[in-house]
């Protein structure tokens, strides 16, 4: 099985149960504040999971591009990744758990399909608890497949129940699948979620419920499901392999690891292997982050950015790669994944000049980090210590400000307390978890009335805008919370005071009249013919949604847009621009509140 091969089949197969194939999105999320990256592929459904019509109808399918970085420190193992493949369907407020049950193990187990194993099957499934009943229903499902008893799990919330994303919305229970990868003369009768052996391949999450603010569940009317099969895993199973980085999505990526560095991968838990996996996973994540034009910085997307590129550094060093290599690994990335994602071809010359000004960076922060540690050893020996001491806290400094590997720590000193040091690891990492936890939440953005009211603003500013500036200015960006509204847009030259203050009462004059804002359904081909504003990056199926706002015989905004969107336009208040600031370039922001 190729990974080409296993996208097609996945695709055909829901297309013979009644699904649309949609096409994937961008990997910066248009309009949810909740997640840094896109990390699932039902964040550009959350319109829809919450009601709205899809245009492609009830039953879809597509193969989404992920990143996720909350537990970037796990990449390294055999079958953790930062950027992934997720092939997913979702029913939206059609079918339900029998049906889904039946088709995820048919998909998994006929021959016609990926024709795995039924024996080396496990599934885990609900508990129940105060909140919600056991999933008996999906229990049931898979015990009329002919799964034992043995092999079902029932496990409580922390495994087997998504969401809400925030404090309260849609969640409910979910079913995984897993695989034995072990020996196949040893497949154990009882299924262990423990053993790492068992290798979940495919997660069914069936949202019926609704949890308020007061902490209850209730049944929603919209019942959906939504199907999240990683492609490595499966592609590893479907092989035979217990470890994702044997496939061929890896294989030319290690290759090249292997002639730079001289080690020779052998699929093991040793360290060398270890940094092998993390310097390939990380690169392919980097190229295609880069591909969608994002720049390493300090905040934010480009902070992990710049931790992808500078971790994937660190541990080449540790495998005695010396000189500037990244550049050369993110060539292989292009040309393995380029014809399914031609953005890494047509993104190439920025990828390649980013990663080598990363990389150079990068490199003199390693050599400040060798001058730090030459400080520590002198402070020891002014303080009559031995110089080859260090401490946890200055070990942890060393790691996280200057890049040191711990290899290249314990290389420096001698006395090296590694417990205290993991400790003020731990420390940092809880820390820095706990500040930006609600970025990495998957889940549903909020999608409340004042979020609402943003996304329409974002559309009356954008013609401002073009009105006041040029036709030339066009939406590269935005982020939206309960707050504010953040809206980057194309802009070569200065902006001046006058002309923010033009665009901020052109704003205010068209919501001050209370004009309409409606929706029209089209094909992507007829709006484009009409000159309907899309979003550079966002990648629109052959039905959209069209929003316009109409003042007189005049069109003053027409955009795709998934919505939501308010009614009229003088729901939204009073439009006040709060700051202006240039992020790149040609490429300006504006930060605005409605009030």
């Amino acid at each position: 099985m190729t990974a080409d091969g296993l996208r097609k089949k996945y695709l055909e197969f829901f297309v013979s149960k009644g699904h649309a194939v949609i096409p994937g999105a961008s990997l910066i999320p248009e309009h949810d504040p909740s997640v840094l990256f896109t990390t699932a592929g039902m964040h550009p459904l959350v319109p829809f999971l919450l009601g709205e019509k899809h245009p492609a109808g009830k039953r879809i399918t597509n193969i989404q591009k992920c990143v996720r970085t909350d537990d970037i420190d796990e990449v390294g193992d055999f079958i953790h990744h930062t950027f992934f493949e997720m092939m997913g369907s979702w029913s939206l407020g059609d079918y339900f758990k029998k049906e889904i049950i039946e088709w995820s193990y048919e998909f998994m187990t006929s021959s016609q399909w990926l024709g795995l194993e039924p024996q080396n099957l496990g599934v885990s499934v609900f508990e129940g608890d105060s909140d919600a009943p056991v999933d008996q229903e999906a229990y049931e499902a898979w015990r009329a497949l002919g799964i034992p008893e043995k092999r079902i799990a029932k496990l409580p919330k922390k495994a087997n129940w998504w969401g809400p994303a925030g404090i309260t919305g849609p969640c409910g229970p979910d079913t995984e699948m897993f695989y034995w990868t072990g020996d196949d003369s040893a497949v154990p009768v009882e299924f262990d979620p423990e053993d790492v052996r068992w290798v979940e391949i495919g997660n069914d999450v069936f949202m019926q419920y609704n949890k308020t603010a007061q902490g209850s569940y209730e049944l929603l009317e919209q019942k959906n499901v939504d199907v999240g099969w990683g492609l490595d895993r499966m592609l590893a199973v479907t092989n035979g392999y217990y470890d994702d980085y044997k496939t061929e999505q890896f294989a030319p990526i290690i290759e090249e690891i292997e002639r730079l560095s001289g080690k020779v991968y052998q699929s093991t838990q040793q360290e060398d292997d270890y940094a092998i996996r993390v310097i390939a996973d990380h690169i392919r994540a980097a190229a295609f982050l880069l591909a969608e034009k994002l720049e390493p910085s300090n905040t934010e997307q480009g902070y992990i950015l710049r931790r992808l590129i500078r971790r994937a550094v660190r541990y080449g060093r540790q495998i005695g790669i010396k000189d500037v290599f990244l550049g050369t690994l993110a060539d292989v990335v292009a040309k393995k994944y380029g014809q399914v994602y031609p953005e890494l071809r047509d993104s190439f010359d920025f990828i390649q000049e980013r990663i080598a000004r990363e990389e150079e960076k990068f490199g003199k922060t390693l050599g400040k980090g060798l001058i730090e540690a030459n400080k520590i050893k002198e402070q020891n020996l002014a303080a009559g210590l031995e110089s080859g001491h260090v401490t946890g806290a200055q070990a942890s400094t060393l790691y996280q400000s200057y890049g040191f590997p711990k290899e290249m720590i314990k290389e420096e000193f001698s006395d090296f307390d590694e417990e205290e040091f993991e400790k003020e690891l731990k420390k940092h990492q809880e820390l820095s978890r706990a500040g930006s936890g609600q970025k990495f939440k998957g889940g549903l953005a909020d999608h409340s009335e004042q979020t609402t009211k943003y996304h329409t603003a974002t559309h009356l500013l954008q013609a401002a805008l073009r009105q006041i500036l040029g036709k030339h200015v066009r939406q590269m960006g935005s982020n939206i919370t309960a707050e504010r509204m953040r809206f980057d847009f194309s802009h070569p030259g200065d902006i001046t005071y006058d002309q923010i203050k033009a665009v901020e009462a052109l704003v205010n004059e068209k919501i001050k009249k209370d004009l309409p804002v409606q929706k029209q359904e089209m094909s992507n081909k007829e709006a484009d013919q009409s000159g309907v504003l899309s979003v550079p990056r966002v990648v629109y199926g052959a039905l959209v949604s069209v929003y316009s706002v109409t003042d007189g015989d005049i069109v003053f905004s027409k955009e795709k847009c998934g919505g939501p969107h308010v009614s009229r336009t003088r729901e939204l208040g009073e439009f006040k621009i709060v700051k202006l600031e240039s992020i790149g370039q040609g490429i300006k922001r504006i930060k605005a509140v409605l009030v």
